[in-house]
């Protein structure tokens, strides 16, 4: 029978590293920007759209851009906001949420988290006007 306190041993002492690859980095940033009340929807670029459309999947990291190092990582996020939000305080909350999940989640840290409003949902504005 084997001794598998020696292969936990030997695993110890070798230099093993994790790699988060960047689509589950985003991942993580748009389910945390999408939590975040008053965020509409996380806005892609045309090309991931058609992409995702002919795929035939959805993309949870849509909108988001990163920019990874070893141990640290910048975020660009682009996002839709609800109409009647308060930008400032949507942003900051997103930041807050997204930082708050990238670092408890990957133990990365966070340097910077951008926000780029591309556009306001009047989705809500439709519907009270419809009734």
């Amino acid at each position: 029978m084997p001794d598998y306190i020696n292969v936990s041993e030997d695993l110890k002492n070798q230099s093993s590293k994790v790699r988060i690859s960047d689509e589950v980095i985003a991942a993580i940033a748009g389910v945390a920007a999408s939590q975040v009340e008053g965020v509409a929807a996380m806005s892609g670029n045309i090309m991931g759209d058609i992409g995702s459309a002919i795929l035939g999947k959805k993309s949870t990291g849509r909108g988001v851009k990163v920019s990874s190092g070893e141990k640290a990582v910048a975020l660009d996020l682009y996002l839709n906001i609800r109409y009647g939000a308060r930008i400032p305080e949507v942003a900051y909350k997103v930041q807050e949420n997204v930082k708050k999940s990238i670092e408890s989640m990957t133990e990365l840290k966070v340097t910077h988290v951008n926000i780029h409003i591309q556009g306001v949902s009047q989705d809500s504005l439709r519907a009270s006007t419809e009734a």
